[in-house]
């Protein structure tokens, strides 16, 4: 049986010890192989892992990642990632919350 791709959306939060720090978030799309959801999960998770820890910024501060949460763990939606293709998709009906959510959006 061979190894199907999975999207996953991982969100993390970073702090600092830092009185004037801001929490930044960060949402990442995860690609992994294997052969069934619960696999993809365990892979998944291992990766997660591997992101979260401490470390010193240029100031000195020590930052904090950690994961705040595996959002959704999905097949691909085609199979064939090695040409152009749709890798995930989700649907949401309040625009304007994302329109105020994503930074990206200028207009």
């Amino acid at each position: 049986m061979s190894a199907n791709a999975y999207v996953a959306v991982v969100l993390y939060e970073a702090t600092s010890d830092s009185p004037t720090y801001e929490p930044l978030y960060r949402e990442d799309f995860v690609l992994v192989y294997a052969q069934s959801e619960e696999a993809a999960r365990e892979a998944v998770a291992r990766r997660v892992e591997g992101e979260t820890g401490s470390h010193r910024n240029e100031q000195g501060e020590l930052i904090t990642v950690r994961c705040k949460r595996v959002v959704d763990v999905a097949r691909a939606l085609e199979d064939d990632l090695t040409r152009d293709a749709d890798l995930y998709s989700r649907h949401f009906r309040d625009f304007a919350a994302y329109r105020r959510f994503e930074p990206l959006m200028t207009n």
